[in-house]
């Protein structure tokens, strides 16, 4: 779709910058390191990776020491159970584990004794339909602006992040839920103020279809990287025993656009 919307994207960058929010109070944890896990199950063909480090203090540089020997299984709720092997340093893998929508997963991971638990359900699959975009005037030239479409289902509630690459470089994850589109085709563009498409540019978009706790640990993310004003603090983990980082179960699909 080709059109010139300068006046539905300013109404879009109005409506987002009036718009109520929650608000959630995080704890700063400065202290000891705590261990970190990321790990992710999808629909698609395996290996899953989880990735274990320790945290280091909001000054310090952005080097997370890996986590090594850690004892890791998966299971789901048919029954299915998985043991990990770490590949490189902090660095696991499943060996024959298959995700799917609808079953939900357990992560274990043992690090010095201490077990780590998180629970992940893998919604229902939503279509990923196309990669549409507007355009709007302004003084630097032509904005584009790209907009994932799907048709969310009625009745259902339904929480979706969206993962845009620029020429194949990462450069932005987006938030969405179904509070004011249930039923409705998206048609919320991913406002990224980063980074200027052009002419020409390869935009893909990686779409998810996440539990509520993979949508809260993202968005308290967000909040937290968004609050000038409050200290740095850490996002909601579905993990126990005061473990940071995320356990998600998620359907994926990806789709592309070349710019004109």
């Amino acid at each position: 779709m080709k059109t010139s919307a300068y006046i539905f994207i300013s109404t879009l960058l109005l409506l987002a910058a009036t718009s109520c929010q929650k608000v959630i109070e995080i704890e700063l944890n400065e202290s000891d390191p705590q261990v970190v896990i990321e790990a992710n199950i999808t629909d698609q063909a395996g290996p899953y990776t989880v990735t274990v480090t320790k945290s280091v203090g909001f000054s310090s540089d952005n080097s997370f020491p890996a986590v090594t020997g850690a004892f890791i299984v998966v299971n789901d709720d048919a029954g299915n159970a998985d043991t990990l092997i770490e590949t490189s340093p902090g660095i696991y893998q499943t060996n024959s584990f298959q995700g799917a929508p609808g079953r939900t997963y357990t992560i274990n991971v043992s690090v010095d004794g201490t077990i780590y638990t998180a629970q992940s359900s893998m919604p229902p699959l939503v279509t990923f339909d196309s990669i549409t975009y507007v355009t709007s005037g302004g003084f630097g030239g032509t904005q584009y602006y790209i907009i994932p479409e799907w048709l969310d289902p009625a009745g259902e509630k339904n929480y979706y992040r969206c993962i845009e690459y620029v020429n194949g470089e990462r450069v932005f994850a987006f938030l969405y839920d179904d509070v004011y589109s249930d039923g409705l085709v998206n048609g919320q563009p991913l406002l990224n103020f980063e980074t200027s498409l052009e002419s020409g540019d390869t935009v893909d978009v990686e779409f998810q279809c996440i539990d509520p706790a993979t949508y809260l640990y993202f968005y308290s993310m967000e909040q937290t990287a968004n609050n000038n004003t409050a200290a740095p603090a850490n996002p909601e983990s579905n993990f126990n025993n005061d473990a940071l980082g995320y356990f998600s179960a998620h359907t994926y699909a990806k789709r592309r656009i070349i710019l004109p």
